[in-house]
C-alpha cells in the first residue's frame, strides 16, 4: 500500500467518529476533517487507490475510512442523514434506485451527484484446475433460480440443467443480497435466462414486476448458491480449496487473479477487458460515486478528492491498471463535467 487508507467495521466507526464536530447537533451541516465512504466491494479498491493518491499527495491530510458494506447496505447508511456522522460518498455496482433516492430526500440528503467512474462486469470464474465450464444466461438461470420452472429447483449437478454439461455438482459462491452485484446479477443475468427460457414470462416483468422477480430472480437457497459476504477475496479461497465451485464477483477480481482462476465464458463470450468494454459480454455494467453536494464545502478534501478521482480513470490511468474497465470517452467527458460543475443528479432519471 502506497498511502494509509483506513478500513473499518461498521462497529468501529463510532470510535472513527472521534473529532468530528457537529456544529448544530439539531441537523446542521457540521464537520469533518475525514473522508468516509462506504457501499460496493466492487468499487471498493478503485476507491482505495484513489484515497493513497490523495493521501500522498495532500500533505497532513487524515485517510480517508473506506468501508465495504454492499450497494445496497451502503445506500441505506448514504441516505441516512445529512452532517459529520453520515458518510460522504457512495461506491455503487448499480445505479442509486427512486425508492433510495426518496428515502435521501425524506431524511434531507438534497443535491447527491452521480458520476460514473467506469465500466465492470459481473465475472463468473472457477479455479485453474476447475471443470472448464462454458455456460449460457438459460444454465444460470436453472443452475441458481429458486424457482426455474415454477417450482422448488432440484438440479444438483450441471448436467440436470443442461445435458451438454458434466455432472458436476452446482456449488457457486456469490454475492449477498446487500450487494449491487446481486442486484446486476439478477438483473443481466437471470431475468435474461428466464425470459429466454420463459418468453411468456416478459409481458409479467412490465405488468407485474414483483411477480417476475419472484419467478425469475429469486435464488435458491438450499445449499447450492453459498453467500459469500462482501469479502470477494474470500470466494477466490474457496474456489481455490474447491475446484468444482465456481464464483461471482466483480471483472477485477478475476483480472487480480488470473494466476489462480480461469474466467468462464457466457454465451460463447469471455470476461475480459474487452469484451466487457465493448459491452459483448453479458455481464457488462456502469459503475457509479454517490457524492453529498452538501458535505463537499464541509468536510475536508472531499472536493479534492473527488477532482483527483476523475483523473484517474482514464485508460492509461491506475484505476484501469487495478482492474476498472474504463468508460467511453463521451461517458468519461460527460462524469468529468458533473464532477467540475458539482452537478445533482435528476431523480426523474431513476427507476
Amino acid at each position: 500500500m502506497h498511502g494509509r487508507v483506513a478500513i473499518v467495521a461498521a462497529s468501529a466507526l463510532a470510535i472513527l467518529l472521534y473529532g468530528c464536530t457537529d456544529e448544530a447537533d439539531g441537523g446542521g451541516m457540521g464537520s469533518r476533517d475525514q473522508i468516509k465512504v462506504v457501499g460496493s466491494s466492487t468499487v471498493f479498491p478503485f476507491t482505495t487507490v484513489v484515497a493513497e493518491q490523495f493521501v500522498e499527495q495532500t500533505p497532513g491530510v487524515k485517510s480517508p475510512v473506506i468501508e465495504s458494506t454492499g450497494t445496497g447496505g451502503g445506500m441505506r447508511l448514504f441516505c441516512a442523514g445529512i452532517g459529520a456522522a453520515h458518510p460522504d460518498l457512495e461506491d455503487a455496482s448499480r445505479r442509486m434506485t427512486a425508492a433510495e433516492y426518496a428515502r435521501c430526500k425524506a431524511n434531507g440528503v438534497n443535491g447527491v451527484i452521480e458520476v460514473q467512474v467506469g465500466v465492470d462486469g459481473i465475472a463468473f470464474a472457477e479455479a485453474k484446475n476447475g471443470p472448464g465450464l462454458r455456460l449460457t444466461v438459460a444454465d444460470l438461470y436453472r443452475a441458481m433460480g429458486a424457482a426455474p420452472d415454477g417450482k422448488p429447483n432440484s438440479a444438483r449437478v450441471w448436467h440436470d440443467v443442461n445435458p451438454a454439461l458434466p455432472a458436476t455438482p452446482i456449488q457457486i459462491y456469490g454475492p449477498p443480497a446487500t450487494s449491487g452485484t446481486r442486484d446486476a446479477l439478477a438483473a443481466l443475468i437471470l431475468a435474461r435466462g428466464c425470459e429466454g427460457v420463459h418468453p411468456e414470462l416478459t409481458a409479467l416483468k412490465l405488468r407485474d414486476p414483483d411477480a417476475f422477480a419472484q419467478r425469475c430472480t429469486r435464488i435458491r437457497e438450499d445449499g447450492a448458491y453459498v453467500d459469500a459476504g462482501e469479502n470477494d477475496n474470500l470466494i477466490v479461497q474457496k474456489l481455490q480449496a474447491n475446484p468444482d465451485a465456481i464464483g461471482i464477483f466483480g471483472y477485477s477480481y478475476l483480472e487480480q487473479n488470473r494466476d489462480k482462476l480461469n474466467g468462464i465464458a457466457i454465451d460463447g463470450v469471455a470476461p475480459t477487458y474487452a469484451t466487457i468494454a465493448q459491452n459483448r459480454y453479458p455481464g457488462s455494467r456502469p459503475l457509479y460515486l454517490y457524492v453529498k453536494k452538501a458535505h463537499l464545502g464541509a468536510i475536508r478534501g472531499l472536493r479534492e478528492y473527488l477532482r483527483l478521482y476523475a483523473t484517474l480513470w482514464n485508460p492509461d490511468g491506475p484505476l484501469i491498471a487495478k482492474g476498472l474497465i474504463a468508460s467511453p470517452a463521451d461517458v468519461r467527458a460527460r462524469a468529468a463535467a458533473i464532477v467540475a460543475g458539482e452537478t445533482p443528479l435528476d431523480p426523474r432519471q431513476l427507476h
